[in-house]
């Protein structure tokens, strides 16, 4: 018997059966009877956890590791192959933007009907709809079909909904993907309210910094295994060893912004003018700097240091490196800072970021990377336009109406 915010996971494991090709018609299954071959996938393995009532918990790990499959266990979407799974309480869940809303219907009516989902009568659903329409900042779009909702109205009205159905347990997956910079603050704050009212947290993401500033502890699941379980920084910390063999991981999709195995840590970027001052936005042409904060706690020798100059869909434009030996990085651990200047900045106008590594020099082993490490502005002021910046002296010569064209 779990109270009130327990949730227990008892060696659960969890098989799919996947077929090559699926069925889509009836004439597809009498035709293919007996000729097409399924096979079994184990999202999940012999997994145990335990949260307590108050507890934030993080699911870690790479695309494909059971995180999301464990939380649709726990909403009860679907029964384990195997093992036992047991949450005390009301769930409140956001699963996938716009889990459970009717496009045609409107966020009012799909309020309500999440609502009663979730067991909350009318008259509640009606006490609480300004304050969740409020929460959502939608007051003006309310009472349009969600079909007309973008992906971050969505993930606004779906987070308001959960945070205030009064559950004892939350899971939430990658809430924090979309939405802006002030809206995530909200929700950071309304989960720690939650939180400390000692309602259960189980949070999936890629965004380290969302669970280290969340979470106390977290679970690296690997293929379908517990492969750590403790503090949150430990569990990150695994979790970038795992992605360091990638250059570009499939869950920067996601929100992963850092990975690597972690001897030398690039900890922060700082973009500033020459004169020092910290900045995000610059004028065409202008000259700026960029400072990389490196943390070593491992003696390594030596790492080049990459950095790519990125547009805002992700596409590379220039990238530049430098061997830190020769810039005089000495061995040992403790704490490092690598400059870069660039005397004039080559785009025109746009929103751009910096993608910044460190690489073993000898094998190419990825020690650091931090992706979208500063991003910034660049302004034309009217002189050009596009992401390149195309500045050149102009001139005009007078040619003799009368002189012969040479052919």
């Amino acid at each position: 018997m779990t109270t009130p915010g327990q949730v227990v996971v008892d060696r659960v494991s969890q098989r799919f059966t996947v077929s090559a090709s699926p069925y889509r018609t009836l004439k597809d299954v009498v035709v293919a009877r007996g000729r097409r071959e399924a096979r079994e996938v184990w999202a999940l393995r012999d997994v145990s956890l335990r949260a307590e009532p108050g507890e934030a918990l993080a699911l870690v790990g790479r695309n494909g590791s059971g995180k999301t499959t464990l939380l649709k266990l726990l909403s009860g979407i679907f029964s384990p192959t195997a093992g036992r799974v047991a949450v005390g309480g009301r769930i409140g869940s956001l699963l996938e933007l716009g889990a459970g809303f009717h496009p045609d219907f409107t966020g009012r009516e799909n309020v309500y009907l999440n609502g009663s989902i979730h067991g909350l009568s009318r008259a509640r659903v009606t006490e609480l709809l300004d304050e969740i329409v409020a929460f959502a900042e939608l007051e003006r779009a309310i009472d349009l079909p969600v079909r007309t909702y973008s992906s971050g109205m969505y993930m606004r009205l779906g987070f308001s909904v959960a945070a205030h159905i009064e559950a004892d347990v939350l899971l939430l997956d990658e809430v924090f993907a979309v939405g802006d910079e002030d809206f995530q603050r909200k929700c950071f704050g309304k989960i720690n309210e939650f939180k400390q009212r000692g309602g259960t947290i189980l949070f999936v993401s890629h965004d380290a910094h969302a669970v280290e500033r969340l979470c106390d502890r977290a679970v690296l699941l690997r293929q379908g295994e517990v492969a750590f379980d403790g503090s949150a920084r430990e569990a990150i910390a695994a979790y970038r060893r795992l992605l360091a063999s990638d250059a570009s991981p499939d869950e920067l999709a996601a929100g992963l912004r850092e990975w690597g195995s972690g001897e030398a840590r690039i900890t922060s970027a700082t973009l500033r003018d020459l004169g020092g001052s910290e900045r995000v936005q610059f004028a065409a042409g202008e000259a700026l700097r960029l400072d990389l904060a490196i943390s070593v706690r491992e003696a390594v020798t030596a790492p080049r240091v990459l950095v790519e100059l990125r547009d805002d869909d992700g596409a590379v434009l220039g990238a530049i490196s430098a061997d830190t030996g020769a810039l005089g990085w000495r061995d040992g651990t403790g704490e490092r800072r690598v400059r870069l200047e660039l005397p004039r900045l080559p785009l025109a106008d746009g929103r751009f970021h910096f993608r910044c590594s460190l690489v073993d020099e000898h094998d190419g082993h990825l020690l650091s990377a931090l992706e979208d490490a500063v991003p910034f502005f660049v302004f034309s002021g009217g002189r050009a336009s596009g992401a390149v910046l195309l500045d050149g002296e102009w001139s005009l010569q007078e040619i003799d109406s009368a002189a012969p064209i040479e052919g």
